[in-house]
């Protein structure tokens, strides 16, 4: 359902507020390029700075944009399991295809605490909904056993796996049924992911580069290995460019570089320091993208 090439989509901002005018021209260019799956209100989307209001408006925006052209998979994660149910719940009414739930932040439960956390929503909203581990962002390892259990737990349908870790996305793979789906989480891994069975991405590099990485995707999934391989390495210096600072900062300012959108932000994200934006330009020049 949510397999192939997805987007962790960027929310644009006109004097600190969503633009939803360029939000609609964005949408069309991921669709026109190739993506599969939006992912409004992720992390590259500022999810946390959004109000609930802004949040339930993008992603009903996104969907009415859509228009069932492309699968709509909403961030409606939170720290607090009611929270999340709450989001998920309009996400829901809204017409969204599915939901995807960050491990909760900041309050590190455990495993058994995560697993209930997503045992509920799961149970609370019906549909389907992909888990999302980035430990990175939130000092909790949603660890592969976890993760089986909850893969038979109805509703939960997959997993958006950026914890960096090969070993841990082998044993997912290894021992959930073969229906659950494998995502990426991270851009520079999309490509090993899918050596190991993975099923696709969601992506922040494909918010300026999606037609490539649509590409990368299509390649593997048709057995041509060696384009997709050759694809990866094409990207790979936009892909670790995207994280020279925090995400989405690195991929806003590239975006408007590009005029795709605005560079605006809502604080505490802070504009890219200029030392950064030469070497930022220097990989888009080298990419061909300007």
């Amino acid at each position: 359902m949510f397999s192939g090439s997805g987007t962790a989509i960027v929310t644009p901002f006109a004097n600190g507020k969503v633009d939803f005018e360029t939000l609609g021209k964005l949408i069309e260019f991921q669709i026109k390029n190739g993506i599969q799956v939006l992912v409004p209100c992720g992390t590259t989307g500022e999810s946390a700075t959004l109000t609930y209001e802004e949040h339930d408006q993008v992603i009903k925006f996104c969907v009415q944009q859509a228009k069932k052209r492309v699968k709509v998979l909403a961030g409606t994660g939170s720290n607090s399991t009611d929270e999340a149910i709450m989001l998920t719940k309009y996400a829901k009414e809204a017409g969204a295809d599915g939901a995807l739930l960050i491990t909760p932040y900041y309050n590190k439960p455990t495993q058994e605490g995560m697993y209930r956390h997503f045992k509920k929503i799961a149970e609370t909203v019906d549909i389907p909904q992909i888990l999302y581990n980035v430990p990175g962002r939130t000092s909790v390892n949603l660890l592969p056993e976890t993760v089986i259990r909850l893969s038979k737990v109805k509703n939960i349908v997959g997993i958006k796996e950026a914890s960096g870790n090969l070993e841990q996305v082998s044993q997912i793979v290894q021992n959930v049924d073969r229906d659950f789906i494998v995502l990426s989480g991270e851009d520079s891994l999309t490509f090993s992911i899918l050596a190991l069975g993975g099923q696709g991405v969601i992506s922040v590099v494909s918010n300026i580069i999606p037609a490539a990485v649509a590409a990368m995707i299509t390649a593997f999934a048709k057995g041509d290995l060696d384009k997709a391989r050759e694809l990866h390495f094409k990207m790979f210096a936009l892909m670790k460019a995207m994280f020279i600072e925090t995400n989405p900062i690195p991929v806003k300012t590239a975006m408007e570089i590009m005029g795709l959108c605005s560079a605006e932000m809502l604080l505490p994200l802070s504009p890219m320091a200029e030392s950064n934006i030469q070497k930022l330009k220097k990989v888009m020049k080298d990419f061909g993208l300007i």
